[in-house]
């Protein structure tokens, strides 16, 4: 036998991704989103585990999903219904629908905001693209969200009968602009829970005024009868093109206006790539700031 090649010899050698220290700015883009799709299953494999650490996938896990979203919109209900002196099964509709796309957003920044500095072994002992972590908590939260689609539709059926069409799938559109505007935020608040520590302590107290803000408790043909300082802080919340152009077209089957189209689309997207690049240029820090 003859001795193997020194191209026989290199043909099986496994390839190898190096990630040393850099100066401050961003890596190779190219190379690094090649690696993070690539890697797409690690993320998921991170999310499953997460989701099993949390009885996710038991009978009173899948439960509480949809109990704890459900209890939270009978309790806004109730103050509404005694603020506004009359019970309408109409508005608490929209008030599961928007309450339950509301907290996919705020699951997805506040177990995004924790998932960097929580697996410090993780970034130590394992080379990988940094921004597989926060994705892989708005992934967890997509699937925390998908149970409470069927409790809505249960509403839907039971209050608004009548009000059932195609148009009801362009509310996916909207869904989807939320996602991407929840992985850019994710990011960004992933990366400043690693400088500043009390990131995630503070996020509740902004996420509840955010919610406010949102038409969540309000419907948004009711944004008109805002104070003008009020309704500047609603025009410049990404959440208001969103939910509004979700409720619009899955709750009253109608085609939302262009430019919530438009306007979803914009926040998501500039959201998401400030987001990645924030993070990313960051990421090489975490692990001598975790340790």
């Amino acid at each position: 036998m003859t001795a193997p090649t020194r191209d026989n010899e290199t043909e099986f050698e496994p390839v190898y991704h190096r990630y040393g220290p850099h100066r401050a700015g961003l890596p190779p883009l190219v190379p690094y989103f090649r690696e993070l799709w690539h890697r797409r299953e690690f993320a998921a494999e991170m999310s499953r585990a997460s989701m099993r650490s949390a009885n996710i996938s038991t009978f009173f896990g899948q439960a509480w999903l949809v109990l704890n979203p459900l209890l939270t919109a009978a309790v806004y209900y109730l103050l509404v219904t005694i603020i506004r002196g009359q019970h309408d099964p109409t508005f608490f509709t929209h008030l599961t629908l928007s309450l339950f796309a509301f907290q996919l957003v705020q699951s997805a920044i506040t177990s995004g905001a924790t998932s960097v500095t929580t697996s410090g072994r993780l970034l130590v002992n394992t080379a990988f693209p940094r921004l597989l972590i926060p994705l892989s908590a708005v992934r967890t939260a997509f699937f925390r969200f998908l149970p409470t689609i069927p409790v809505y539709l249960a509403f839907h059926l039971l209050f608004l009968p009548r009000q059932w069409s195609w148009t009801m799938l362009l509310g996916g559109y909207f869904l989807v602009t939320m996602i991407v505007f929840g992985m850019g935020l994710a990011a960004v608040f992933a990366t400043l829970q690693i400088y500043f520590r009390d990131t995630s302590s503070f996020l509740p107290f902004f996420v509840r005024l955010w919610m406010y803000l949102s038409p969540v408790l309000w419907l948004p043909e009711a944004v008109q009868r805002f104070p003008r300082s009020v309704l500047t802080l609603i025009e410049l919340n990404p959440m208001y093109s969103m939910l509004g152009g979700y409720a619009e077209a899955v709750q009253e089957g109608i085609v939302p206006d262009l430019s919530m189209w438009v306007t979803s689309a914009i926040w998501a997207v500039a959201v998401a790539v400030l987001g990645f690049l924030f993070f990313i240029s960051r990421e090489r820090e975490f692990a001598v700031r975790l340790t």
